[in-house]
């Protein structure tokens, strides 16, 4: 699935890049300060659900950044980036002013490029393996603006470039579910020459980036978009279609689907099984932002309710959490916490998260752990126990091991209470097939070269693998399943 070292070679020789790299010299280019990211201020945005915070970068921005990138012979970005997008190639398109070129080299190997720029984790990835961080000590290409920016640029000019696919094979696959494992695999598979239907069992395709990622982050209609990309090249979507009860899996082999790709995610909600938690008031993440995100309960044209909480806690320290606690401040906090039991140097939200959550408001009550819940007469949560945290020796994560400081426990008073600690993986497939392995977390067992199953003409990847990762780790997951299914039916080892 790598990009040979040959064709990246090749690319770069071109006349066109060539002359590029001649007319700024490397050392000018290394002075050229990273870009900012223009963001609407907070006392705005926190009014709004559905008003993006990035704004965007302006072209004259985003030329000026894609010329701090040195096109380097080794390109070692590349080697951080899950789907092995050509990082050196688009940025240079938008250095030289042809945005829709590097629009089209993104889609090359990547079924989300505008989703990706929004919302993957380049700092962690493609921006850490950068030739500024690695050898100079300074900040990265902002890889991740530039994605963005070229992928809008090509939707606001309405020009939707359509990447080739092969002739029809008349072979047809089958993948189950809709989030970014399963678009990966399926614009993968329509390249490849496949008849392609992605089955969701909910009423939107999309799955978490639609559930799971509230709009200031992520617009649906961007999501939109990029499915509208797939559609053009001929994948089929089936909504309202649960595999395993709508239809099993030898029904579908009936209908003559060859090969199946399970990418069914982890949305089964994780409590921490604490007194109390049963109380009204106190919620998983999953069906707080699912109600907001992809039912729209925060507008006033839904019959969809959502809780709505004064003080408002949000357990957890990950990127979901970030997402409710901003959500809830969106629908009307006047106090909104994380309460985590590690430090805020252990959090695993992205630091961009952390940075925008506070500038709207958001405390940060860390090194602080949940104890036991309580309600009033009516049922309802109205404060919470907790105890303070030190920090041990490190655990299976790495992270520093939470251990609770004897006699510290202190009451916290609440009305909303959102758990975001954790998910499990859909139960769905693994329950109706015996034959299928599973791990004892409940995630399919897989050949991490391959993404095959036990079960040889099925392949697994995402959440349903991993048990909880980001978008772009799943979508990895996807081209290397299509990659190695794609040889499984052509029966070649």
């Amino acid at each position: 699935m790598s990009l040979n070292p040959e064709y990246l070679k090749e690319e770069r020789s071109q006349e066109w890049r060539a002359e590029l790299r001649s007319k700024t010299k490397n050392k000018d280019r290394t002075l050229i300060p990273r870009v900012k990211m223009p963001e609407l201020a907070p006392e705005i945005r926190v009014k709004y659900q559905d008003r993006e915070v990035n704004m965007g970068l302006e072209p004259g921005q985003a030329q000026k950044e894609a010329t701090r990138c040195m096109d380097c012979a080794n390109p070692t970005c590349i080697e951080g980036c899950p789907v092995n997008i050509n990082i050196p190639k688009f940025i240079k398109y938008i250095e030289s002013g042809e945005i829709l070129k590097a629009a089209a080299t993104l889609k090359e190997t990547n079924a989300l490029p505008a989703v990706c720029g929004r919302v993957c984790p380049q700092e962690k990835q493609c921006e850490a393996k950068c030739f500024y961080v690695d050898k100079l000590d300074k900040q990265a290409v902002a890889i991740g603006h530039l994605e963005r920016f070229a992928a809008d640029f090509e939707r606001n000019s309405g020009v939707s470039n359509v990447p080739e696919t092969a002739a029809p094979n008349g072979i047809k696959v089958a993948t189950v579910g809709s989030g970014p494992a399963s678009l990966s695999f399926a614009g993968d598979m329509v390249k490849y020459g496949y008849d392609v239907t992605v089955f969701e069992a909910l009423h939107e395709i999309g799955g978490v980036l639609k559930y799971g990622i509230p709009e200031f982050r992520l617009p649906n209609s961007v999501v939109d978009f990029e499915l509208e990309n797939l559609r053009k090249m001929g994948v089929k979507f089936e909504t309202n279609f649960i595999v395993g009860r709508t239809a099993s899996f030898d029904d579908l082999k009936e209908e003559g689907y060859k090969g199946f790709f399970v990418a069914s995610g982890a949305g089964l909600p994780r409590f921490m099984e604490i007194p109390g938690e049963n109380y009204n008031g106190i919620l998983s993440s999953n069906e707080y932002l699912t109600r907001v995100n992809l039912m729209g309960a925060s507008t006033s044209n839904t019959d969809t309710p959502v809780l709505r909480g004064k003080n408002v806690a949000v357990i957890g320290g990950g990127n979901t959490a970030m997402d409710s606690v901003r959500t809830a401040l969106r629908l009307g906090a006047e106090r909104a916490i994380i309460v985590y039991r590690r430090s805020e140097a252990e959090m695993p939200a992205r630091i961009e998260e952390v940075h925008h959550a506070k500038e709207e408001g958001v405390e940060f009550m860390t090194l602080c752990n949940p104890l036991e819940y309580f309600a009033n007469e009516k049922g309802r949560v109205n404060r919470m126990s907790l105890n303070r945290m030190g920090l041990g020796e490190p655990d299976a994560s790495g992270r520093r091991r939470p251990m609770p400081i004897d006699g510290s426990e202190f009451e916290l008073e609440v009305d909303l209470v959102v758990v975001a600690v954790g998910v499990s993986p859909n139960p769905l497939v693994p329950s109706c097939l015996p034959d299928l392995k599973v791990t004892k977390w409940g995630t399919i067992v897989v050949d991490e070269d391959k993404m095959q199953s036990s079960i040889p003409d099925m392949f697994a990847g995402g959440d349903i693998v991993r048990g909880g990762a980001t978008v772009i780790l799943a979508m990895g997951d996807g081209r290397k399943a299509a990659e190695n299914m794609d040889k499984y039916l052509h029966n070649i080892d």
